[in-house]
């Protein structure tokens, strides 16, 4: 079962609590509307995410660094990358697969609203980190992985939903293949013709007759890089 009330980590106190309702207050004035995203959002301590420095920072709405040259993505983001999927599904997310796990958070959040997550990350010190800050959470549909995102998690293949969390020059070739037949995929695509830093959230729909792209809001992430570490 998904640990939705986790009762047992340092710092979830009624001040964590308070500022991730107001974190939910802003999302919801940006515009998010899907209450179970808005729901997920809130049951997550994001503070646990972060270094401990900058846990008074971690309901910001701001990307916050978590080492290795990454970031934490900013709250808002999540939020939209998420809402976008789940978009006139009555359903939920169902199987998910995650690329670049990162410090942990967004697979959180997405195993509040997925019957399973698989998270991959290149970086094998990172995932480590991810595994601990993760731990007191208990969340048995969250499994982690030590891989090439570029490549996907053949073996839990087809995925209905996939989230990408680092921004590629075009999709990646191995996760349209791993994306089931109605299955939706988002992830920051570089936009040169827009500028040489410039990029868009592009949501991906497979069907019959093929695969068909929507060019969202402009973001800003990390590269996604081959290989892993």
């Amino acid at each position: 079962m998904n640990a939705r009330n986790p009762k047992n980590i340092p710092g979830i106190g009624m001040t964590s609590q308070r500022t991730r309702v107001r974190m939910v207050e802003r999302l919801r004035e940006k515009g998010i509307r899907d209450e179970r995203v808005l729901a997920a959002m809130g049951a997550v301590p994001r503070h646990v995410f972060v270094e401990e420095a900058l846990a008074s920072r971690a309901y910001e709405d701001t990307a916050l660094p978590i080492g290795f040259s990454q970031t934490i993505s900013q709250p808002y983001v999540v939020a939209r990358m998420i809402e976008a999927l789940m978009a006139e599904r009555p359903r939920k997310l169902g199987k998910v697969l995650e690329v670049g796990t990162g410090c942990g958070y967004q697979a959180a959040v997405l195993a509040q609203l997925a019957q399973e997550v698989y998270s991959i990350e290149r970086i094998r010190g990172l995932l480590e980190r991810a595994r601990a800050n993760l731990l007191g959470l208990k969340l048995s549909n969250l499994r982690l992985a030590h891989g090439d995102g570029n490549e996907g998690l053949a073996k839990a293949a087809p995925f209905d939903s996939i989230i990408v969390a680092a921004a590629a020059i075009e999709v990646p070739e191995g996760l349209l293949r791993q994306l089931a037949m109605g299955g939706r995929m988002i992830l920051p695509l570089k936009s040169p013709s827009a500028g040489r830093d410039a990029q868009r959230l592009s949501l991906i729909e497979r069907s019959a007759r093929g695969f068909a792209e929507t060019e969202l809001d402009p973001v800003r992430f990390v590269p996604l890089e081959m290989g892993k570490e």
